[in-house]
């Protein structure tokens, strides 16, 4: 094959790789640049099951790239009405902020996402007795909502 032909070729296809991904985007809409599905964040957090509505992202799904191969769940996720309640009645809380945001790296499609004026309150007790490695769960009292930061989720 002649030199100018192959350049042509992989020109071509690196060009519409760009376009693929730009295609992908306008057909799948942005809802497809994060998960709704439940029941994996249900075996992760079983104390905070069953849940009603989620939106979150994962280390290993699409194009994504945390520069590990550990498992990350990042996003939130809206906890049946009264479970709140249980769970401030049964476990210690304090007010506290998220301590990251997902601006960067594969949590950047929830950027600006979650609830609307939260009134963010956490419990450690709750981080640590999960399964993972490393969980941080804050809850939002006004929307029965929690977003969640889970490394090696499963344990």
């Amino acid at each position: 094959m002649k030199r100018r032909t192959l350049i042509g070729i992989v020109g071509v296809g690196l060009a519409a790789l760009p376009a693929g991904w730009a295609l992908r985007r306008a057909v799948n809409g942005a809802e497809e640049d994060w998960r709704t599905d439940t029941a994996p964040l249900e075996r992760a957090f079983p104390r905070l099951g069953p849940l009603t509505d989620a939106q979150w992202v994962s280390s290993r799904d699409n194009d994504r790239f945390l520069g590990t191969p550990d498992l990350v769940f990042a996003g939130f996720a809206r906890l049946a009405p009264g479970k709140l309640d249980e769970l401030t009645a049964s476990h210690a809380f304090v007010s506290e902020e998220p301590t990251f945001d997902f601006s960067s790296g594969f949590t950047e499609p929830l950027e600006g996402e979650g609830p609307d004026d939260p009134q963010w309150i956490r419990s450690p007790e709750l981080d640590s007795s999960s399964a993972s490695y490393s969980t941080s769960l804050w809850f939002d009292r006004r929307s029965d909502t929690v977003c969640f930061w889970a490394h090696n989720p499963y344990g």
